[in-house]
C-alpha cells in the first residue's frame, strides 16, 4: 500500500510539473492571440484584456489590408521554398563528396568547413552586402535567395546519415556499372528522407522568420518578406491601432504553426534517425 501511494504521489508530481511548464511555455502564446483578437483600446484593458471576452477579428483583417500581408506571405513562401529545395541539394550533394568520395585533404577540408559553423552571421553581414551590391542584386530575389542555398549544418547532417550506408553497397553498385549520381539518386537520398525531411522543415522555418539579412539586402515593398514588412505595421501613437502589429504577428505565425503541426511527425523521425538502441 505504501509503495502504491508513493507511486500515485510521484505520478501526481510529474503530471504537475508538467502541466506547470505547459502553462508557463503556452501562456505569452495565449496572450499574444488574445491581443490580436481584441480592439486597441479592449488591448489595454488590464487584466480585462487577458480574459477571452469582446473578441474580434477587426484587428487581424486591418494588419492584413494596411499591412499588404498577402504579398509579404506569398515573397516570404517563395524566398523559403527555393532555399529550401537549394539547401537539400546541396547537402545531397556536398556530404556524398564528403562520405563516398576520396580525394586530397578531404579530412582538413571538411574540418575547415565545419569551422564556418563557429563564425557568427552577424560577422558576415557587412561583406556579403558589399558583395550582393556590387553584383546588382541589392532589392532583388537573387540577393534573398542564393547566399542561403548552402547549409554547413545541412551537409554536416546529411553526411552522418551517408556514413551509416555500408561502404559494401556503394562497392557493389560500381562494379555493377551504377555512377555517383545515380547512387545518389536511388539508393543514398532515399534512405535519408527522414533527415531530409527534418532539415527541409528547419531550412523552412529559419528562412521564413530570418530578419537580419533581408533587412540589410531589401528596401522596396516589391520583394520584402513578412518579417521585414510587418514593420509596417507599428503606430505607436494611435492607441486604436495599438495592437495591429500582434495582429500581423499572428497572421506571419501561423504558417509556421501548421507546418509544425502536420510535419511534426516527420521531425521527430529525422532527429532520431541516426539514434543507436541501447
Amino acid at each position: 500500500m505504501a509503495t502504491d501511494a508513493v507511486r500515485g504521489a510521484r505520478k501526481v508530481g510529474r503530471y504537475s510539473l508538467l502541466v506547470f511548464v505547459a502553462v508557463v511555455v503556452l501562456f505569452p502564446i495565449y496572450a499574444v492571440l488574445l491581443q490580436a483578437l481584441k480592439s486597441g483600446p479592449d488591448a489595454f484593458d488590464h487584466p480585462r484584456s487577458l480574459l477571452p471576452v469582446d473578441l474580434t477579428l477587426d484587428t487581424i483583417r486591418a494588419a492584413w489590408t494596411e499591412g499588404d500581408l498577402g504579398h509579404l506571405l506569398m515573397n516570404s513562401l517563395f524566398v523559403s521554398s527555393v532555399v529550401t529545395v537549394g539547401v537539400i541539394v546541396t547537402s545531397l550533394l556536398a556530404a556524398y563528396a564528403f562520405a563516398f568520395l576520396n580525394f586530397p585533404l578531404k579530412g582538413a577540408t571538411f574540418a575547415l568547413f565545419l569551422a564556418t559553423m563557429l563564425v557568427p552571421a552577424e560577422v558576415t553581414v557587412v561583406i556579403n552586402q558589399r558583395t550582393a551590391d556590387s553584383l546588382g542584386w541589392m532589392n532583388s530575389y537573387q540577393g534573398l535567395i542564393v547566399p542561403s542555398l548552402a547549409s554547413t549544418f545541412g551537409v554536416f547532417l546529411v553526411r552522418q546519415v551517408f556514413l551509416q550506408i555500408p561502404k559494401e553497397l556503394r562497392e557493389a553498385a560500381s562494379l555493377d556499372g551504377v555512377g555517383h549520381m545515380r547512387f545518389l539518386y536511388e539508393v543514398a537520398a532515399p534512405l535519408s528522407r527522414p533527415t531530409l525531411g527534418a532539415l527541409g522543415l528547419f531550412t523552412f522555418l529559419g528562412t521564413w522568420n530570418a530578419y537580419l539579412w533581408p533587412s540589410q539586402v531589401i528596401n522596396d515593398d516589391e520583394h520584402r518578406t513578412i518579417q521585414i514588412g510587418l514593420n509596417s505595421l507599428k503606430t505607436p501613437n494611435d492607441i486604436s491601432k495599438f495592437n495591429l502589429l500582434t495582429g500581423g504577428l499572428v497572421v506571419a505565425a501561423l504558417p509556421i504553426f501548421i507546418m509544425l503541426v502536420v510535419f511534426q511527425r516527420q521531425l521527430v523521425r529525422g532527429l532520431t534517425a541516426g539514434a543507436v538502441k541501447g
